[in-house]
C-alpha cells in the first residue's frame, strides 16, 4: 500500500521508521511539501529512496505566501528536477489561517498560476482545499485545464463532491474514517476506483488513535473499513487503492 499523503520532511529517523514501514507492506509514499526549504528536503528523500517516495512541491496555502524570490526559485527547481517529481504539492487555498484567508484573492492567483504550471509540466496537483474553497479551486482547476488532481482530506459539501469525481479527480480519506462519520459519508460519495488512502502524517489522530506517533501503518487499520463500507475484501480494497495512487502519482511526463 501507499500513503498518498504524507510529510515524510517532518519525520525524524527516517531510514529506520522506513525499514519497519516496508516490512509491514508498505511499498511507498506521496511525500508533499509546505515551503522552498522543504522542497528541496523532499528531493533528497526521494534521491534516498528513490524506490519508495513519490515527491511532490509545493507551497502549504494554511502558510504565508511565499516571496517572489521563493516563488521563482520552486518554478526553476520544477524545470530543473522534473524527473523526480511526482506532483505538485501540497497547495491549495487557505480556510483555517485567519491571516492567510484574509489575503484570499491572492491566494487564488497563486493557485491559477500553479495549475497552469501543473498542466504545462504534466503533473497532477495534491490539494489543500476543503468546505467552500473546494468549490473555488475546482473551478480553478477546470478553468487551467488541469486533468489530474488529489483532493486530500476533503471536506466538502455532497454536491462539490459529485463534481469532483465526474471530473475525474481523485479523493482520499484518513484514518478518521476509522471512527468519524462524515469520513465514512464520504465514502458513499466516492467510487473505489477513485478513492486514495492518506495519512497526513505527522499530524495527530483521535479514536484509536489518540496519543500515538501517526504512522503509514494505520492504512491497514483504514483499509479495513474502507473495506467494510464497499463490501469487499481486504485484499480487493488494497489492490485497488494501490493501482489507483500508483496511476495517478506515477505517471510518466508527457
Amino acid at each position: 500500500m501507499i500513503d498518498a499523503h504524507i510529510h515524510l520532511d517532518q519525520y525524524t529517523n527516517i531510514s529506520e521508521q522506513i525499514g519497519r514501514w516496508q516490512e509491514a507492506g508498505i511499498t511507498g509514499v506521496v511525500a508533499v511539501s509546505t515551503d522552498l526549504r522543504s522542497s528541496y528536503r523532499t528531493l533528497e528523500l526521494k534521491q534516498r529512496f528513490p524506490s519508495f517516495v513519490y515527491a511532490a512541491i509545493g507551497f502549504h496555502p494554511e502558510q504565508p505566501l511565499p516571496s517572489e524570490a521563493d516563488w521563482n526559485e520552486w518554478t526553476e527547481l520544477i524545470k530543473q528536477e522534473r524527473r523526480l517529481l511526482s506532483a505538485i504539492g501540497e497547495v491549495g487555498l487557505p480556510y483555517y489561517s485567519a491571516e492567510a484567508c484574509a489575503k484570499l484573492p491572492a491566494y487564488q492567483e497563486r493557485l491559477e498560476e500553479t495549475a497552469t504550471i501543473a498542466v504545462d509540466a504534466s503533473l497532477p496537483l495534491a490539494l489543500h482545499v476543503v468546505y467552500d474553497r473546494a468549490e473555488t479551486a475546482l473551478s480553478i482547476l477546470r478553468q487551467a485545464g488541469v486533468r489530474h488532481a488529489h483532493f486530500h482530506w476533503l471536506k466538502a459539501d455532497p454536491a462539490v463532491v459529485k463534481q469532483i469525481v465526474e471530473c475525474g479527480y481523485y479523493i482520499s480519506v484518513t484514518p478518521e474514517v476509522c471512527y468519524r462519520e462524515r469520513d465514512q459519508k464520504l465514502l458513499s460519495l466516492v467510487p473505489i476506483e477513485q478513492l486514495l488512502l492518506e495519512t497526513d502524517g505527522p499530524w495527530p489522530f483521535a479514536g484509536p488513535f489518540a496519543g500515538k506517533p501517526t504512522t503509514p501503518l494505520w492504512l491497514l487499520d483504514s483499509v479495513r473499513a474502507v473495506a467494510a463500507h464497499y463490501g469487499q475484501n481486504i485484499e480487493q480494497v488494497k489492490t485497488t487503492v494501490t493501482a489507483n495512487t500508483k496511476w495517478l502519482y506515477g505517471l510518466p511526463p508527457v
